[in-house]
């Protein structure tokens, strides 16, 4: 599956990327990479930014909430469709969990789609095709902070990143890019440094800030007559994204234990 080649700050950026023409400026989101790609079984194979995942169980677990998000929203009809061979087709974006951002998570999609590859053309589809195609299959694109941009209106050493589409503060950087496929990217100075680091509170304390009432409500009614192993696997991956790095792994086995008993709890309550 193609990987995504790195994208150099705006400082470095390739020759030719302010050449004339039209820049397109996309919000950048701080979560991790996640690309995927249709295979001809129907079946949906992921990867990271440097690694292929086996199946679905192999992806790491604050990926997940992710990628059952896209296996459930995904229109592989749409895509069949449209190419003759879907497996020519590689998606790639943003998997939305906690890193340096706390973003408004009820609003923000699980992912958001960047670049989509075609292996056909042997090429990245422009911004506006990536965008358009994105919506076609069902799933979001990452936010267009700029759209046809004339370069001459872009000062790259004067430029200032905007506040972000889906928290209130500033975006965590922006991707610049044309219809070539070239690419540099500003960050904001500000998060850089800010890296998740595990929680002082203790497992039970933390299942008291994550494992809410209202959590387990909102998951259940997303699920028709839900068991304990759908509704405490959909939890889980709801509180792994909003939590990640909080949680040390020495703690780990204690949250989970006290998630199994909060979530029988619940279904019991529900019962009556």
């Amino acid at each position: 599956m193609k990987t995504y080649p790195p994208i150099p700050d705006i400082e470095n950026a390739p020759q030719g990327l302010f050449d004339g023409g039209h820049l397109w400026l996309l919000e950048k989101i701080d979560g991790g990479h996640l690309r995927f790609q249709l295979r001809e079984s129907g079946r949906l194979r992921f990867g990271g930014r440097n690694r292929v995942y086996s199946d679905a169980a192999d992806v790491p677990e604050h990926y997940q909430y992710a990628v059952r998000y896209i296996q459930e929203q995904f229109d592989r009809q749409a895509l069949r469709d449209a190419v003759d061979d879907v497996e020519t087709i590689v998606f790639f974006g943003e998997a939305t969990y906690r890193q340096r951002i706390d973003y408004d998570w009820e609003q923000l999609p699980p992912f958001l789609g960047f670049d989509i590859w075609s292996a056909s053309d042997e090429s990245f589809l422009g911004p506006d095709t990536t965008e358009q195609v994105f919506e076609r299959v069902g799933l979001d694109p990452v936010n267009a902070v700029e759209r046809e941009l004339p370069v001459r209106d872009f000062d790259s050493e004067a430029y200032t990143v905007p506040e972000s589409a889906w928290y209130n503060g500033p975006a965590a950087g922006v991707v610049v890019r044309n219809k070539r496929g070239q690419r540099a990217q500003c960050r904001h100075p500000a998060l850089e440094q800010n890296d998740p680091s595990p929680s002082d509170l203790s497992a039970g304390e933390l299942a008291d800030v994550y494992a809410t009432t209202e959590r387990f409500e909102r998951v259940a009614a997303g699920i028709t007559n839900p068991t304990f192993e759908q509704l405490y696997d959909r939890v889980l991956e709801s509180i792994y994204r909003e939590s990640h790095g909080q949680l040390s792994q020495e703690e780990m086995s204690a949250f989970r234990d006290d998630l199994a008993r909060r979530t029988r709890a619940f279904l019991e309550d529900a019962k009556q």
